[in-house]
Parts: structure tokens; sequence; C-alpha cells
């Protein structure tokens, strides 16, 4: 019979879950931190539901996560926040609420992903809470910090900038639809088939791009934002802040490689989840970026002074649409 949290208790759970935890910075009613000389304090707060966020069987949703594949992609999702501003993580606090029903070896699970993804990218868990809830949740803020003059905003494009995506846009939708549709991805290559499965379960935050910038002798001026809402969503609000308009070369954007292309362009544009980031920047840096970032990266659009956005699809130019946005009201 499996420990549940009611048989489990507050007390108890918080002692199971300490070992996953910063053991010099958890004890106290709050942590303390110090952000490195010269810094700025960046702070990231996302919430995390099950049957809208993740999926473990508990709702009415199939089940697309292990409990360690919940926790690493909820933290990888708020370090690519991270990331999206320039700055590298100092730690976390993690607010969890979950029903008295709720298997401990779960919660267990999810604060081992957690940890293992921590690990992986240098931070840890500073903090927390837990409650009785009647849905599992999690809330989870990221500290961060980074040079005033290295912070990336999203009001900084400018006409003549070009567009730069870090990675493949579409493989977290592709690796949904494989775990969601097991008939459908049995037609496809199984390597092919586990690297999507595995982009959608245990994101990448790019903050390897983050350390390449820190490196430049004089801070660049970037526009940018993760493209965790699609990369639609991503070019659609720098041109907002920024007061400008883009054109996407559809031809351009690294996509999954579907036999249906419009398929996989969908996919890229707006399905979302991929954490990869966007940049706008001065066209000589470009190069030098995408080499950094990786063998997917690529120059996708340019910054235009009409204030649309539009996707260059071979002769045509074509309105972004608004209406096939992710939102959650």
């Amino acid at each position: 019979m499996l420990l549940t949290l009611a048989d489990c208790g507050e007390l108890e759970l918080i002692a199971r879950l300490r070992p996953y935890c910063h053991r010099e910075l958890i004890g106290d009613d709050a942590a303390v931190l110090t952000p490195p000389v010269g810094e700025q304090l960046v702070v990231s707060t996302d919430v995390l539901v099950e049957g809208v966020h993740f999926s473990l069987g508990m709702a009415d949703v199939p089940v697309t996560m292990t409990p360690v594949d919940v926790g690493w992609r909820s933290l990888a999702a708020n370090l690519s926040d991270l990331a999206a501003m320039g700055a590298l993580p100092l730690g976390l606090t993690v607010g969890l609420a979950a029903p008295p029903d709720c298997p401990v070896a779960t919660i267990e699970g999810i604060y081992q992903g957690m940890a293992a993804c921590g690990q992986a990218y240098g931070t840890s868990i500073i903090g927390g809470d837990t409650c009785r809830s009647r849905v599992l949740s999690l809330s989870i803020t990221v500290l961060g910090s980074a040079p005033a003059e290295r912070i990336i905003y999203r009001d900084r494009a400018r006409v003549g900038d070009v567009i730069v995506v870090t990675g493949i846009h579409g493989a977290s939708r592709a690796g949904l639809e494989c775990l969601l549709h097991p008939q459908w991805a049995g037609t496809l290559p199984e390597e092919l088939r586990q690297a999507w499965i595995q982009t959608h379960q245990r994101p990448r935050p790019r903050l390897d791009v983050v350390q390449w910038l820190r490196q430049q002798v004089c801070p660049p001026r970037i526009a940018g934002m993760d493209s965790s809402d699609g990369l639609a969503a991503a070019v659609l609000q720098i041109c907002q802040a920024s007061g400008v308009g883009a054109v996407l070369w559809a031809e351009q954007i690294p996509t999954v490689p579907l036999s249906d292309r419009q398929q996989a362009l969908t996919w890229a544009l707006y399905g979302g989840e991929d954490f990869e980031l966007v940049l706008c920047l001065a066209a000589d840096l470009a190069p030098d970026l995408c080499a950094v970032a990786g063998d997917y990266a690529a120059i996708v659009g340019e910054i235009v002074p009409e204030t649309t956005v539009q996707l260059k699809l071979k002769d045509e130019f074509l309105p972004l649409q608004p209406s096939q946005l992710f939102q959650h009201f």
C-alpha cells in the first residue's frame, strides 16, 4: 500500500524532502542570499498545475510524465526565464500544494527531478512551503543575478536587427504528440521519437548562451525572451514592447523533420514549450552566437520599421495569427 501525505504528515514530509535542498540554507524561516558584487537581482515565478502543465494521472488527462520528469521540467521552465533575461541562478524556492491522498513517492520524485536539474545548472532549492490542496501544484520562484548592463529586455529591439533562435522549434510539441498518440509515434524512427519526447519531458534551459554573452568584452544590446509560449508569441511580444515589426523567414526556421512541412511550421510557431531563446541583435554578432548555441541555431528573420509581424513563406507575406497563441484565459 502506498504511503500518502495524510499517512506521512507535514513534518515527516519536510524531513523527507530536505535531502533534495541546499543543506546550509534550509532550516530557518527564510534563506539569506547576497548577489555577486556589481550584479542585480533577477526574480521569476511560475505556477504549475496538475492537468494543465503536466499530467501524473491525478486529473482526467493522459499521463505524459513521471514525477521526476515533472520536477526537472518545472525547474527548467523557470531557469529558461532567467536565461531569457541574461541572468544566472542563485537559488530557488518551491511552494507545494497537494491532496492528502497524494503518494509520498510522487512528491519525492518531483523534488528528485528538481534537484537533478538544479545540480545540472548550478543551483539548488533554498526554501519553500507546503500546504493541503485539492489539486497538485507547484509554485517555483527562481532567484538569479546579472550585471545591469547585460540584462536582456524585450523592449531593446531596433530596426535592422536580425532574429536568432537557439535551436529547433516544435520539438516539444512533437514529443507531446508522441506521448498522446502512440500509434502515430510508432510510425517514426525510434531515435527521432525518443529525442522529441526527451525535449518535452526534460527541456534544456539555454544558460550556456548566457555564459557566452557574459564573456563578450562590450555588452551587446540584445532584446529577447524564451519561446515557452511559441516562437510566434515571442516575436510578437518583443515587437510590441519595442514598437517595431518583424519578418520571419519560414524556410530558415529550424523545425522538426516531418513530411508535412506545414504541420512542422505550425508547431514551430505556435506549439510552445521548447524553452529556446529568441534574440534580436546586431547582424555582425549573430553568426558567432549561432556557432556557440549549436547546430540548430539560426538567423530566422529581421526587425523592420512597420509594426506588423509577418511570415515570409516563399513569395507570400502572411501575418502571424495571435488567435493561435496559447493563453490561460
